[in-house]
């Protein structure tokens, strides 16, 4: 009889896994990481690892397919009554938090270095598109109700947000004095800033 696999123990173990990878590309790098170290961090022995993830950079694209899923699960779980100012904000508290990891700064340096992969730049490219997909209709229901400025098509509105949030990240990534737990409160700022109608500005 064939084993039978529970579903919740093996999503447990490949987060943990997924989870020793992150600390050990933020620390080493990519190219310094080795598959025994996250065994070792992890806790698990190489066959284990194998098991769940051929290559070390299926993992790497398994922790960039994670981050994907959550921003697709998070636009998902909004109410369509919210009010869509609101939720641009929330979004954007949310992502200040998940930038507080202190393992994120080295995270974004070693994926940086693999970008030239075929298969990483599809990940990142698909992550941008949900990123975008996901806030879009909000700033959208947002311009017409007046809470933004309606001079920038919605599109161009949110394509502004997300290079304020990927400059705030890209920064993180190479500023160790700059860090999402400190400035969280001036990336919202800055964006409301962007985002705010003409009348609103304040001179």
């Amino acid at each position: 009889m064939a084993r039978t696999v529970d579903p919740e123990k093996h999503l447990a173990r490949r987060l943990v896994i997924i989870d020793a990878a992150l600390t050990c590309f933020a620390v080493h790098g990519y190219a310094g990481t080795t598959t025994a170290a996250i065994c070792r961090e992890a806790g698990i022995g190489s066959g284990t690892f194998f098991h769940y993830f051929p290559t070390k950079q299926s993992l790497l694209l398994a922790i960039l397919a994670y981050g994907t899923d959550e921003t697709r699960e998070w636009f998902a779980a909004r109410r369509p009554d919210e009010d869509p100012l609101a939720v641009v904000e929330a979004y954007l508290d949310h992502t200040a938090e998940e930038m507080s990891d202190p393992r994120l700064a080295g995270f974004v340096r070693a994926v940086s270095a693999v970008m030239g992969e075929r298969e990483v730049e599809a990940a990142l490219a698909l992550d941008s598109q949900v990123l975008l997909e996901g806030l879009e209709p909000w700033i959208s229901r947002a311009r017409d109700a007046g809470q933004v400025r309606g001079d920038l098509s919605a599109h161009d509105l949110t394509v502004w947000v997300l290079l304020v949030i990927d400059g705030f990240l890209g920064r993180i990534a190479v500023d160790e004095d700059f860090t999402a737990a400190a400035q969280r409160d001036a990336l919202l700022d800055a964006v409301r800033r962007l985002l705010a109608p003409a009348t609103q500005l304040v001179e």
